[in-house]
């Protein structure tokens, strides 16, 4: 037995030590804060200066463009459908929504919001044309926009949602993983500052069910940031706070029944988290601007094996390489 327990603290060093994170992109001016893989060859992503870049190598390689005319917006939402179809999400005034059918050469304004108080946090589509994009609330009310034609056109329909945001409550727009989408329509919404708390649709918005969220919370710059599910029982929520950002009081939390209830971990991952990502159901990444995570066993416990930080991590779709990016146009491979 005791042979036994020495090998299989072996073999967990010997899978930790092979995990590599290999830089392939830096020093472009833009802070990235969305993918979307389309395949393992087709890789979008958007970050601040009205910045977009798309690979066609697996994240090897990318082709950066900055749209002159929106050179003021930030890009922190993305989706993309193939090589020719994506859809843009600024975050900031004004609110917009560009969608594109020839890989990004041209973009047509999908949505434009000029209020003063619109802040887009997040896109996803539950399919290649339904999909919603949520922003902070006006007037109390978390502002939500569903499109039916692939991001051609949206509606308000922010009415829906009958609970209204508290004072200070809104949500991060830090990695377009504040919200996540499953084809059955499913959605989870995530919101922090005052109080942090999941926000759960069955039916794509139409109706709305609310639970508290117990990750740190009572600051502004305090929170749950982003949210996965794999399957529709079992889901993480990262965050933290981004001021302290190695604090790792209260940073994740699981949950096994659809989010109605949650749980902490029995180790944390080491500090501030603004992006998580399931691999499988057992191997789970998580990234922050003070390092990088993994889990191996469903999110319980968490092992630092990077400090490099990002703002973004997702999953290629073969399930052995993530794709990270963050700060200065900084585009990394992690191998599994």
């Amino acid at each position: 037995m005791r042979y036994f327990f020495l090998f299989l603290i072996s073999l967990c060093f010997s899978i930790l030590e092979a995990q590599t994170i290999r830089q392939v992109e830096s020093g472009y001016k833009s802070s990235i804060r969305a993918v979307s893989v389309v395949n393992p060859s087709i890789v979008w992503l958007s970050g601040s200066n009205g910045n977009f870049a798309r690979s066609t190598d697996g994240g090897k390689s990318w082709k950066w463009t900055q749209l002159k005319q929106y050179k003021s917006n930030d890009f922190r939402g993305i989706k993309a459908f193939s090589a020719k179809r994506a859809v843009l999400m600024s975050s900031g005034t004004p609110g917009l929504i560009l969608y594109t059918e020839d890989g990004g050469l041209s973009w047509t304004e999908a949505y434009r919001n000029d209020s003063k108080d619109i802040f887009l946090d997040g896109i996803s589509f539950y399919n290649d044309r339904e999909g919603l994009a949520y922003g902070d609330p006006i007037n109390g009310k978390m502002q939500l926009l569903r499109t039916g034609n692939g991001g051609k056109t949206w509606v308000n329909i922010s009415e829906n949602l009958q609970v209204k945001l508290a004072e200070g409550e809104a949500s991060f727009a830090a990695s377009n993983t504040g919200i996540t989408t499953h084809r059955d329509g499913k959605t989870w919404i995530i919101t922090g500052g005052s109080q942090s708390r999941v926000f759960y649709s069955a039916d794509k918005g139409g109706h709305w069910e609310v639970s508290v969220c117990p990750v740190i919370q009572g600051g502004e710059s305090r929170g749950p940031f982003s949210v996965a599910f794999y399957a529709h029982k079992h889901g993480i929520v990262v965050g933290g706070d981004y001021k302290i950002d190695t604090l790792r009081n209260k940073n994740l939390v699981l949950t096994q029944d659809g989010g109605r209830t949650w749980k902490e971990p029995l180790i944390r991952p080491w500090g501030f988290r603004s992006c998580v990502v399931y691999m499988n159901a057992r191997l789970l990444i998580a990234t922050g601007t003070s390092g990088t995570d993994l889990s191996q066993d469903g999110g319980f416990t968490w092992t630092n094996i990077s400090k490099d930080g990002y703002h973004v991590v997702a999953a290629l779709k073969d399930g052995k390489t993530a794709i990270l990016a963050g700060g200065d146009g900084r585009i990394a491979l992690l191998d599994l």
